[in-house]
């Protein structure tokens, strides 16, 4: 079947501007995480969302994923970075891959480098907003 050069390059912007919104709403995510703006990093997710933080319950809609957040904030993580290496979407469904890295720091004063990978999944309701969100962690654990 033939198709004009105009629909293929209109789905090639599509998919930029999908994969270049998601990016920009990660760093937003990381912006309001370092400064303690946990709220807005919640508000990132649709009412329905959940949030999958490793060794704890999932936390599902915004008030509960602000509390997850604050404890996070709390326990002394900080310095979070988000690095997106792939996004895939389909109409209004996009699926987010990527490595962070974060610091905690202990109330000894010490501080230790967390690195890892997360899965976000995002649904367009309007304005984009994640549905899920889930991480993990590629440093080794420390053996006593």
């Amino acid at each position: 079947m033939y198709r004009p050069l105009s629909a293929n390059a209109h789905q090639a912007t599509s998919y930029v501007d999908v994969e270049s919104t998601i990016r920009n709403l990660t760093q937003d995510y990381c912006t309001a995480f370092n400064t303690g703006n946990y709220d807005q990093v919640a508000a990132l997710f649709a009412a329905d969302g959940v949030c999958l933080a490793p060794n704890r319950e999932a936390a599902v809609g915004t008030k509960e994923i602000d509390r997850v957040l604050r404890q996070l904030g709390d326990e002394g993580y900080q310095n979070l970075r988000l690095e997106t290496t792939r996004v895939d979407h389909s109409a209004d469904t996009a699926i987010e891959i990527g490595r962070y890295s974060v610091t905690r720091s202990m109330e000894n004063g010490t501080s230790i480098a967390e690195r890892g990978k997360f899965l976000r999944v995002w649904r367009r309701l309007g304005t984009w907003s994640l549905t899920a969100a889930a991480w993990n962690s590629s440093t080794p654990i420390p053996l006593k």
